[in-house]
């Protein structure tokens, strides 16, 4: 493990693939404060990091030092079940594009996102980084999740094999203003918003929700995850992997609750138990980023969520 300080990347030309996401966007405006020479974003509709040809374009195009690979092809429980094979295919064949071309050209740098989904389906609670590989994920998600482990074994293989210095982060569910709130394509937290948001509009007196409300989910501030993942960039060159989270877990049936309360429904909220509740558990132990990086979540899960309906409410359709 090497520690560096924060002007780590300093005058550094950095490539932030996914850099116009959610996540993406606060990482580009944080690493520009942090002095980094110039970031740059290489768009989907510019270039198709699924396809050899196009990363190798980009990586001549762009030159970079260093890159943050943060582009992912994932939505939730229905996106997964629908997409199996787009998914596994997408996010596996951009990491092994990416990192072959970052050996090939000798970077200073790779950082590689990770999922949560990677984690085995009954992992003891909380995770820990050391039960990664202690089991088969959840079968809803194990394709995406699966790609962005073979991902980690890459950067293992390559930093042995070439001295690839590399980072790998396993941020939990992330959430907040900005998170994607399509009908089709978005996770827990701005699909019950929207629910809810839209209920109250409507005067409707009920919501539907997937599953039984039982299982467990863990969720952290877009903002505070962009923190802990430069921070983890800037303290670590091997790819040992890293939680990323709050540290609390919440149940689904409470979590609709609080969403609710703050959205100010107070209809009956139905449940479709046919429908899948995904993994049973999950929550994370975030102490190896706390003593490693010396970071932790600044935002609780209250305040986040009120911020979160606030942004939705300014920026929803009309």
């Amino acid at each position: 493990m090497t520690l560096a300080s924060d002007s780590r990347f300093r005058g550094q030309r950095v490539v932030v693939t996914g850099g116009g996401g959610f996540l993406g966007r606060l990482v580009v405006e944080k690493l520009k404060n942090r002095g980094v020479g110039e970031v740059l974003v290489p768009r989907r509709v510019d270039y198709d990091l699924t396809h050899e040809a196009a990363v190798e374009r980009m990586y001549d195009e762009m030159k970079p030092d260093a890159v943050f690979h943060l582009a992912a092809e994932v939505g939730g429980i229905g996106a997964n079940m629908r997409s199996p094979g787009r998914y596994f295919f997408a996010n596996m064949a951009m990491a092994l594009h990416l990192i072959e071309g970052a050996r090939r050209r000798q970077l200073k740098k790779f950082v590689q996102v990770g999922t949560i989904c990677a984690y085995p389906k009954f992992t003891p609670v909380p995770f820990r980084e050391s039960d990664l590989w202690n089991g088969y994920p959840e079968e809803t998600n194990a394709p995406y999740g699966i790609a962005k482990k073979a991902a980690l074994v890459m950067l293992d293989a390559y930093q042995r094999q070439y001295g690839l210095a590399s980072t790998y982060v396993l941020p939990v569910n992330l959430y907040g203003p900005g998170d994607n709130f399509e009908l089709e394509s978005s996770h827990v937290i701005p699909a019950l918003i929207r629910k809810c948001t839209q209920a109250v509009r409507d005067g409707s007196r009920s919501i539907e929700c997937w599953g039984t409300g039982s299982a467990t989910r863990e969720f952290l501030y877009v903002e505070d995850a962009a923190e802990g993942l430069i921070r983890a960039a800037e303290v670590l060159d091997l790819p040992t992997p890293i939680n990323l989270g709050s540290g609390v877990e919440i149940a689904i049936a409470d979590l609709v609750g609080v969403i609710a309360r703050l959205s100010g429904f107070a209809g009956e909220i139905k449940w479709d138990s046919s429908k899948p509740d995904g993994q049973p558990r999950r929550s994370l132990d975030v102490e190896f980023a706390a003593n490693t990086l010396g970071w932790r979540s600044m935002v609780g899960l209250e305040q986040g969520l009120a911020q979160t309906i606030a942004w939705y409410r300014e920026h929803r359709p009309q």
